[in-house]
C-alpha cells in the first residue's frame, strides 16, 4: 500500500524535509508515504481567491493515482486518537487500496476535494502551518504503524 501525501506547497524549508524524511525513511515497503507538491496559485492583493482555491483543488485531484481511498486532512474532521488513526491505518491496509491524503493550502481544501473524499480526519481544532502538517501526519502514521506492528516507539 502507498500513502500518497497531496499537499499544496512545494519548495519546504530544510527542517520541513529533514522532519519529513525522518518518519518517511521509518516506513516499510509495504506502507511507504510518499509525498506530492502541488504549486501553490500566486496570491496577491486583489486575487480571486475562490478561482484560486477551486484551481489547486483541481490540480489536487488530478494528482491522486486510481483508486485510491481519499482522506481530507480538515479542521472539520473527525479527530482521531493515535490508537483510532491506528485501526484506521489497519482497515486502509486490510482492503489493499492505496491512500491520498489531502493537505490544501491557506485557504483550505476546494469543495471538490472534500466531495471526493471517503473520509476527513482533523488533527486538531488548532490551525497549524502547512509545512508542519507533512511532520505531524508522518510521525503519526509512523506511530500507528508501530501499535500495528508492537514496536516499541509508542508507549
Amino acid at each position: 500500500m502507498q500513502i500518497y501525501l497531496i499537499t499544496i506547497g512545494q519548495k519546504m524549508p530544510g527542517w520541513v524535509k529533514q522532519g519529513y524524511e525522518e518518519y518517511t525513511k521509518r516506513m516499510p515497503r509495504e506502507c511507504q508515504l510518499i509525498v506530492k507538491e502541488i504549486a501553490a496559485g500566486k496570491r496577491g492583493k486583489n486575487s480571486d481567491v475562490k478561482r484560486i482555491v477551486h484551481d489547486e483543488g483541481e490540480r489536487m485531484l488530478a494528482a491522486i493515482p486510481k483508486n485510491c481511498h481519499i482522506v481530507t486532512l480538515d479542521v472539520p474532521g473527525k479527530a482521531w486518537t493515535t490508537e483510532k488513526l491506528a485501526e484506521a491505518l489497519q482497515n486502509w491496509l486490510d482492503s489493499g487500496q492505496d491512500i491520498a491524503l489531502m493537505v490544501g493550502g491557506p485557504e483550505g481544501l476546494a469543495d471538490s476535494v472534500k466531495e471526493a473524499a471517503q473520509q476527513s480526519w482533523s488533527l486538531s481544532k488548532l490551525t497549524f502551518p502547512h509545512p508542519l502538517v507533512r511532520i505531524i501526519v508522518a510521525e503519526q502514521i509512523y506511530r500507528a504503524w508501530s501499535i500495528i506492528n508492537n514496536h516499541p516507539y509508542h508507549r
